[in-house]
C-alpha cells in the first residue's frame, strides 16, 4: 500500500492566500480568529491589525444588522444562513483589490457555524459578485431598451400602434370595471399624399415628425397617449375624458396644428397642412369594445373628411354626424 505523501506545514495558509473570496473566522464572542489574504487586499486591514478584534466593534456600521442577526442564529441554530444580495448588496467596506476606495464591491455572504473540539465558531464567506451583478444590471437595460423601442415609432418618437393597442385594451378594461370615463380620438394629416408627392418623402418624413411632435405636446396628462396609429394617421387615448371634453382636446390639438403653418402642395384642398378629427366616447351599452370605438372614431374621421377637411367630428348615438 503506497504511503501519501506528507502535506507541508505552510499548505494550508498558502491555500487560504489563494483562495478567491473572502473568509473570516470568529470565535463564540465575535473575535476574529481568522482573515485570509482576499479579505486584507479589499479592505485595507491586515489580517495582524484585525485578529482578536471584535467582528462588529471592527465595522460598527454591521451592528444590528442583518449580518449580525445571521451570525447569532447560525450560532444558535447551527444552520447555516446566507444574507440576500439584493437587500444586502455591500455589508462590508470592501473595494477593488488594491483600490481601498470608490464604489464598493457587491457581496454575496454566507455564514457558517462549525465546532473545534469544544469550542465555537462561525465561518463567514465573502464573494465578489460585482461582475456578475454588473453584467444581469446590463441585460436588464438592455431588455428594457428593446422593450421601449418595441412601443415606440422609430419616425416620430410617439408611442406605436402596438403601444396604442395595449393601453386602448387596460384603459376600456378599466372604464369597464370602475364604470368610467374614456375617449378616443383618431386623426389623419389632410392630403397627405398630395404633400409626398410634391416634396418628396424626405421632406414627408419631417412634416410627420412635426405634426407628431405638436400633436403630443398638446395631451399633458400622464395616462394620456399619443400615437401613430399608421402612415398620416394618428390616435390618441384619453383616460377619464367626456365626449365634450375630448371634443375640446380635439378643436385644440387641430387649432395648433394649423398653427404650424406647414406650406402644402398646390394639389391640396388647403393652403397649409391640416388634421382631421374624428371621436368617439366610452359607453357601457353601445362603444363598450375596443373594436366598436375605433370603427366610430373612423366613421366620424371619414365624416370629416367629406365635411370638407380640417374640422372635428364627434360620434353621436342617435346622430352620429353632429359636429
Amino acid at each position: 500500500m503506497t504511503e501519501s505523501a506528507p502535506v507541508p506545514h505552510q499548505l494550508p495558509a498558502r491555500v487560504l492566500g489563494l483562495a478567491q473570496l473572502g473568509l473570516i473566522v470568529i470565535d463564540a464572542d465575535m473575535h476574529i480568529v481568522m482573515w485570509n489574504q482576499w479579505m486584507a487586499s479589499r479592505s485595507g486591514k491586515s489580517s495582524h491589525r484585525v485578529l482578536g478584534q471584535d467582528l462588529f466593534d471592527l465595522y460598527g456600521e454591521l451592528r444590528g444588522q442583518r449580518l449580525e442577526q445571521a451570525v447569532l442564529s447560525a450560532m444558535q441554530s447551527n444552520l447555516p444562513q446566507t444574507l440576500s444580495p439584493a437587500l444586502n448588496p455591500s455589508p462590508f467596506p470592501l473595494y477593488p483589490a488594491g483600490s481601498w476606495g470608490g464604489e464598493r464591491v457587491e457581496q454575496a455572504v454566507s455564514v457558517t457555524p462549525f465546532n473545534e473540539g469544544k469550542e465555537r465558531f462561525c465561518l463567514i464567506e465573502v464573494s465578489d459578485i460585482s461582475a456578475i451583478v454588473g453584467r444581469e444590471r446590463q441585460l436588464r437595460s438592455q431588455a428594457e431598451a428593446l422593450r421601449a423601442q418595441s412601443y415606440v415609432d422609430g419616425l416620430t418618437g410617439i408611442a406605436n400602434r402596438r403601444h396604442f393597442d395595449v393601453a386602448l385594451d387596460r384603459e376600456l378594461r378599466r372604464a369597464q370595471r370602475n364604470d368610467g370615463q374614456l375617449s378616443l380620438l383618431l386623426m389623419d394629416i389632410d392630403s397627405f399624399k398630395a404633400y409626398n408627392d410634391h416634396f418628396g418623402h424626405q421632406q414627408g418624413d419631417a412634416c410627420l415628425t412635426l405634426v407628431a411632435e405638436a400633436f403630443a405636446s398638446m395631451l399633458q396628462r400622464p395616462a394620456d397617449l399619443a400615437a401613430r396609429y399608421g402612415g398620416e394617421e394618428f390616435a390618441a387615448v384619453l383616460p377619464d375624458t367626456s365626449c365634450e371634453q375630448a371634443a375640446q382636446h380635439a378643436e385644440a390639438i387641430r387649432a395648433k396644428i394649423a398653427s404650424l403653418n406647414i406650406t402644402h402642395a398646390p394639389a391640396a384642398t388647403r393652403p397649409h397642412v391640416t388634421m382631421s378629427i374624428g371621436v368617439a366616447t366610452f359607453d357601457k351599452d353601445q362603444l363598450n369594445e375596443g373594436a366598436a370605438m375605433l370603427a366610430a372614431a373612423d366613421s366620424c374621421l371619414y365624416a370629416a373628411k367629406k365635411a370638407g377637411r380640417d374640422c372635428v367630428i364627434v360620434y353621436r348615438h342617435q346622430q352620429e354626424n353632429a359636429a
